[in-house]
């Protein structure tokens, strides 16, 4: 009897639950194609599964990973709620153990993804499609689809783990993991071989969830972008040779969105900037994992007038000492709120106008509907009074009792409250007069505006900080009123920090944070709000999480651990 990938995983990875769906799967051995093949839809069923599973992949655990152990994001300690047994501080002051649940949700996500590409590929690949009326294209396409979908859970997976298991068919057990070097070159052969028969992109189509040849272009100057984290070796030259391409529209028709939120609003299906996403339409595959994680229990009902209350959990990290001083004046990772200027549109607080036109993209100060004038209360430290959001961790409501004066209080992750920290709005939500855009965003994973960053980081890198700044500010323009940047990027200013500013700017929120920061060595050496420099570089990569080990003895552990 075969052991399809899919079955090996359920050992591996036993008692995981596949967060993207609420289908109980059954597999068969004896099952061949033909059998459960019958039409167009059929096939189309099964490609579309494996990319509802990358839709779930590239939220929580993995988002957690990349943003919670970085410079801009926290989970503070908010009185009795969130302590979660030390989790979240450990992985804030980088101290994670093999034993810990986000490693271990996005080691055994990495793995199921890439089981569920690759077997729906190989299924594929035994069809003959005129059979169904389809066409050789159409089955390079999908095939191609499936091999960039691959990839895209080995490129994700490396950056986590470094070299990990190689699976090209449905057989095998215990399988060992793959050097860093040799996965790698799995990935950049995938690419390579998908860009050459997806189709591209026309002038006006949609983005409707499909990988298009811009998307694995993208994926492959991503690895290369990363590959001296990666394998050790500089590959700025072949990052940069694709990123232009892409730009100049050999890929396919892209272009940046003229607006700041046309790449996330309720139409970025429309945005020519998207280069790949994640479909997302009101009890459709919502795309709302955030909205509960991020907001107040209040901020769901009156806010955003949508059922139930949010958790109160995550929140941007400070940009401010509890006595009001700027963290930034001292160091120049973190600081996320207070790195956009003041001019700039994206730091207006989130307000809902209408017909899905909205300004603003945080939560910040007093929280008054703007639409209904209602009040957002506190439940806990201010029950009963109007919540405003604070850019400060500290336990203000015990000045006069624990501590006799703002500049008595502790700034750290236990050191929450209610109305802790400015919340993130990235993704529009209406009220309920229109709830038919609920939702309605789609996820992006591939913007154009990456490609544009990633050819200017690695002009910058050769000596090249004109074009650079060029090309930043092409983007920054548009945060602007009448286009009119106050502080564009220039020649002088334009240094290593300067460009993590400018990721972390766009990016915020985009689940991309950690990576940057290695690329730039200043993951385990940097400083920011209360997190001081490891100096581990074993760091850099998380462990191979103790379920895995337990479940595969030819598993090896990652160095330093």
């Amino acid at each position: 009897m075969k052991f399809k990938i899919y079955i090996l995983l359920g050992i591996m990875l036993s008692g995981f639950i596949i967060g993207c769906t609420d289908l109980e799967e059954e597999w068969h051995d004896k099952v061949v194609p033909s059998t459960f093949f019958k039409s167009e839809t059929d096939i189309k069923a099964a490609l579309y599964r494996p990319f509802t599973h990358a839709r779930w992949y590239v939220t929580g655990d993995r988002w957690n990973l990349q943003e919670h152990t970085a410079d801009q994001f926290a989970i503070t300690t908010k009185g009795p709620h969130w302590y979660n047994g030390g989790e979240n501080e450990r992985y804030h002051y980088h101290k994670w153990t093999i034993n810990d649940g986000w490693i271990w949700g996005t080691w055994r996500g990495t793995l199921m993804g890439v089981a569920l590409a690759l077997d729906t590929k190989q299924d594929l690949e035994k069809l003959n499609y005129e059979d169904f009326a389809l066409t050789q294209a159409d089955k390079d396409d999908h095939v191609s689809q499936l091999s960039a979908l691959v990839a895209f859970f080995y490129l994700r997976g490396m950056d986590y783990f470094g070299g990990l298991p190689i699976f090209t068919s449905l057989e095998g057990d215990n399988v060992p993991r793959n050097t860093d070097k040799e996965t790698y070159a799995h990935v950049e052969k995938l690419l390579k071989d998908a860009i050459t028969k997806l189709p591209a992109k026309k002038a006006g189509q949609k983005e409707e969830g499909a990988l298009k040849k811009a998307a694995a272009a993208t994926m492959l100057a991503q690895l290369y972008f990363n590959a001296e984290a990666y394998i050790g070796e500089a590959k700025y030259d072949e990052a940069a040779a694709i990123c232009q391409k892409i730009v100049d529209g050999e890929y396919g028709a892209y272009e940046l969105d003229s607006d700041w939120f046309g790449a996330h609003d309720f139409y970025n299906d429309e945005s020519p900037e998207i280069i790949w996403s994640m479909p997302s339409q009101f009890k459709k595959l919502e795309y709302n994992w955030f909205a509960n994680y991020f907001y107040h229990y209040d901020h769901m009902r009156v806010y955003f007038a949508a059922e139930g209350g949010g958790w109160n959990g995550a929140h941007l990290q400070p940009s401010r000492r509890p006595d009001n001083s700027l963290y930034k004046t001292d160091f120049p990772l973190g600081s996320p709120y207070e790195k956009y200027n003041d001019a700039d549109l994206r730091k207006q607080p989130y307000a809902y106008k209408s017909a899905g036109k909205y300004t603003g993209m945080f939560l910040v100060g007093d929280q008054i509907s703007p639409i209904t004038g209602k009040e957002c209360k506190g439940t806990e430290e201010y029950k009963g009074k109007l919540l405003s959001m604070v850019d400060k961790v500290g336990r203000f409501s015990e000045v006069g009792t624990t501590y006799s004066s703002v500049n008595d209080l502790p700034s750290n992750m236990s050191q929450g409250e209610e109305n802790t920290g400015v919340r993130l709005v990235k993704v529009p939500i209406p009220p309920r007069a229109d709830d038919n855009l609920r939702w309605g965003a789609d996820h992006p994973v591939i913007r154009l505006t990456e490609v544009y960053y990633m050819l200017a980081e690695c002009k910058m890198r050769a000596g090249q900080k004109q074009a650079a700044a060029d090309l930043i500010n092409k983007v920054r323009k548009r945060n602007f009123a009448s286009q009119t940047d106050p502080d564009p990027v220039t020649t002088a200013n334009l240094d290593k920090f300067r460009m993590l500013d400018e990721w972390g700017i766009e990016f915020l929120g985009e689940g991309r944070r950690r990576t940057d920061l290695i690329r730039w060595k200043q993951f385990v050496t940097g400083k920011w709000w209360d997190h001081t420099p490891t100096n581990s570089e074993h760091l850099r990569r998380f462990p191979v999480p103790q379920n895995a080990l337990s479940g595969n003895n030819a598993l090896v552990q990652n160095p330093g651990y």
